[in-house]
């Protein structure tokens, strides 16, 4: 798999039109208006961040994994990648991705899964499906409404047999990628408290999300 790097112009922090950090392990959400561009930075490096979008005026029209990978023709996001929704709308579109690749197989962690892969032991910890309930229950939706989602910086290698596994991120502190909105979305975000697979370098660490008014910012 080809990573394509692709890096913005420096831009402004100057003129954000927001600018917020998010806490090791803890959900986000926020709404970013068509044309503004989103930047999700991985502020220390390693970080998978687990993230959803809805749209806005009806969020029953949300992130589609499977037509998103079907339309791009390719396993992972990255630079040019169209994030489609269920309706077969392009929701986003990747401008600049400085770190190559991100996952959208793999989903969220939750404690069943977590029970299943690490044992009983870990069923009361913290999780990434948690964390997406909590965060569109403020929004009027349930956890019927959370689905498989794009994992940026996680690092899921897919071996031609089709079987995957989690490993060492491929992410640096500062890396980050960036996408345009081509409507009105909710961004959702959980920023994973994952610490028994390497997904986070076993450390959940702070993101940064900013966001400008146009691509020209």
């Amino acid at each position: 798999m080809t990573n394509f790097i692709q890096t913005s112009p420096a831009r402004s922090l100057s003129n954000t039109a927001q600018d917020h950090y998010i806490a090791a392990e803890a959900p986000f959400s926020t709404f970013i208006k068509k044309g503004q561009v989103v930047r999700i930075e991985d502020t220390y490096g390693q970080q998978a961040v687990d993230t959803l979008f809805y749209n806005a005026d009806d969020v029953s029209e949300r992130y589609s994994s499977q037509d998103t990978m079907r339309e791009q023709g390719a396993a992972y996001i990255s630079t040019g990648t169209r994030v489609i929704s269920n309706e077969g709308r392009v929701m986003l579109t990747v401008t600049a991705d400085s770190c190559g690749r991100h996952d959208t197989s793999a989903g969220a962690c939750s404690c069943e899964s977590n029970t299943v892969r690490f044992g009983h032991y870990t069923k009361y910890l913290h999780a990434c499906r948690d964390n997406f309930v909590i965060e569109v229950s403020k929004h009027g939706m349930s956890k019927r409404d959370v689905v498989p989602n794009i994992n940026f910086f996680m690092n899921v290698p897919i071996e031609p047999s089709g079987e995957m596994t989690i490993v060492d991120g491929i992410s640096a502190p500062g890396d980050y990628v960036e996408l345009k909105a081509e409507m009105d979305v909710l961004l959702v975000i959980s920023n994973c408290p994952q610490i028994n697979n390497p997904c986070n370098g076993f450390d959940p660490t702070p993101i940064r999300v900013l966001v400008w008014d146009d691509e020209a910012a």
